[in-house]
């Protein structure tokens, strides 16, 4: 299996992306293309100690970089050697199996969505992160990629998050909630109210393993295993999540620190702590993957350093070999809603 990487891609590129390239193949036991820059990428490659390319391992050189401030509806065309591009360009033509990259998410969706292509019939893709839960994990989609939806949308996204659930997660009939500001039938906008009549709808012909409106506090606890959301819902969520787990983190160690007794009583609980931390890192996590597309893309965060990259390279591999986008692609005639009928 091949992983192409992003080299030129994210804040920390390409030292510690080429670091956890290195990483992930030796872990992983795959081959990996390193789209940018020769020159650079040499370099990189020289400060983690490696004078050659080791086997398995290849350049695809470059001459541009994706910069975050790139517009992403117009930077393909401006920027035809890119080396976000030509990974896309790579996958597309069946030159690797996934793409990993850590620069511009606007970039890369729209570059995933222009080059690599939607599964025909998939409406939009989706950011689909894995969240920690009370009782384990769950898959969040949407949490950023489509800031404003349709019912039809939201529809698509509760298939492809239950096949990333059975896939990825291992779980044999997922719960899928909608995210919304109560459980009863009459909360939420037109939106969910509309999105709420198609999900039981499915759920009803057995296609969705469907359990109704789910408020965020319950979802946290462990309440469905695929939470559906608008991008704009769900990216707060996701942000709560996130800032939640810092306060969280902070206020843990400032007790630990009051006196001798609770600093001895911090090393009884550290591997607890430890596995709690880990569970809100995103360089243990990787990346998140986009569901929708026609080929395995993994978006690993900006501020990516080499154990994210190398994180990411296993979730790719990880989502290449999983039957999802087969699963997703026998089943788009289920996903579909006529418009017309949309609020009746």
């Amino acid at each position: 299996m091949k992983i192409i990487v992003d080299a030129m891609g994210g804040d920390n590129a390409p030292l510690e992306i080429v670091k956890g390239a290195l990483a992930g193949q030796k872990r992983w036991g795959v081959d990996v293309t390193l789209t940018g820059d020769t020159v650079a990428i040499l370099k990189a490659l020289e400060e983690c100690g490696q004078k050659e390319l080791p086997h398995g391992m290849e350049i695809a050189h470059t001459t541009e970089t994706v910069e975050m401030c790139d517009d992403p509806a117009t930077v393909f065309r401006r920027k035809k050697d890119s080396s976000m591009g030509v990974a896309l360009q790579m996958l597309r033509d069946g030159k690797g199996d996934a793409v990993v990259s850590a620069g511009s998410t606007g970039a890369l969706l729209t570059g995933a969505t222009l080059i690599t292509k939607r599964v025909r019939g998939i409406r939009r893709a989706a950011m689909a992160p894995v969240i920690p839960t009370t009782t384990g994990k769950a898959v969040l989609i949407d949490c950023g990629a489509n800031a404003e939806c349709t019912p039809e949308y939201l529809v698509q996204f509760a298939y492809l998050g239950s096949f990333y659930a059975k896939r990825v997660l291992g779980l044999d009939n997922p719960r899928v909630g909608l995210l919304n500001i109560g459980a009863e039938d009459s909360k939420g906008t037109d939106l969910q109210k509309e999105t709420l009549q198609w999900l039981r709808q499915a759920g009803e012909a057995g296609h969705l393993n469907f359990i109704g409106n789910i408020e965020a506090k319950e979802a946290i606890k462990g309440g469905c295993d695929v939470i559906v959301a608008d991008g704009f819902s769900g990216n707060i969520m996701l942000k709560s999540l996130e800032g939640t787990g810092s306060l969280a983190g902070s206020a843990i160690k400032s007790i630990f620190k009051k006196n001798l007794l609770t600093k001895l009583a911090a090393l009884l609980v550290m591997p607890g702590l430890n596995e709690f931390r880990a569970m809100m890192d995103p360089n243990k996590v990787g990346g998140t993957a986009f569901i929708g597309i026609s080929k395995p893309v993994i978006k690993a965060h900006g501020s990516s350093n080499a154990e994210a990259i190398e994180n990411a390279i296993g979730q790719a591999k990880q989502f290449a070999e999983s039957g999802l986008i087969a699963d997703i692609e026998a089943n788009v005639e289920l996903m579909k809603v006529e418009k017309e009928e949309i609020g009746k």
